[in-house]
């Protein structure tokens, strides 16, 4: 699978900080029942890992990920964990030859016009826009469709229920991500029912 087809298995990416490892299994299972398919564990906890290592082993449906991958160390671990993807917030030499190394998809992060030319020299033609709302949101994608109409997106940070809608309009975002999708009262209250609500109207 590459970046591009990863982003169309799922219209929406849950960004996901696993507080507790008891809930990462059942986080999972509750999102894939509502229809999201695509999940990123961002490197943010301490449990990031063993998340990832659970729920690629018992949630054979879940395409899971690492996000917030800034090293090459954390982007071996995670694949050693079972990742079967890599997001990071920006794209250095080193993190693009992980990827290449590694070859898995890999979206890395980029907020200007530059950065994504940049990335797209290192083989990256679909990115990740972060933070998107306060780099320019969807009025910057429209912007950078017309010079380069051949990058692909997934925007993050600052995107929910109320602006999906906007960016998933455009012709050059497959994807959104975001951590509406598990807030974190209900994670904490094992609200599963809750959750696959919230997965089921995101993909509606």
């Amino acid at each position: 699978m590459n970046a591009l087809e990863l982003l169309e298995q799922s219209q929406v990416m849950p960004v996901m900080v696993i507080q507790d490892i008891t809930t990462a299994v059942d986080l999972a299972r509750a999102l894939i029942q509502g229809g999201v398919r695509t999940l990123e564990i961002t490197l943010r906890s301490e449990h990031a890992l063993d998340a990832i290592r659970l729920i690629s082993q018992e949630v054979p449906d879940a395409l899971v990920g690492a996000g917030t991958v800034r090293t090459p160390a954390q982007f071996e671990a995670a694949i050693e964990a079972g990742a079967a993807f890599c997001v990071s917030p920006g794209l250095t030499p080193s993190l693009a030859r992980s990827a290449h190394q590694f070859k898995v998809p890999f979206l890395p992060g980029i907020a200007t016009a530059s950065e994504s030319m940049f990335a797209a020299d290192q083989g990256f033609s679909v990115q990740k826009l972060f933070p998107a709302e306060a780099v320019g949101g969807v009025g910057l994608l429209k912007a950078l469709y017309g010079p380069l109409p051949e990058i692909v997106f997934c925007p993050t940070g600052g995107i929910n229920a109320a602006n999906a809608r906007q960016y998933l309009a455009l012709p050059n975002v497959k994807c959104v991500g975001g951590s509406w999708l598990t807030p974190e009262a209900a994670v904490a209250e094992r609200s599963w029912d809750a959750i696959t609500a919230l997965a089921r109207e995101a993909c509606a």
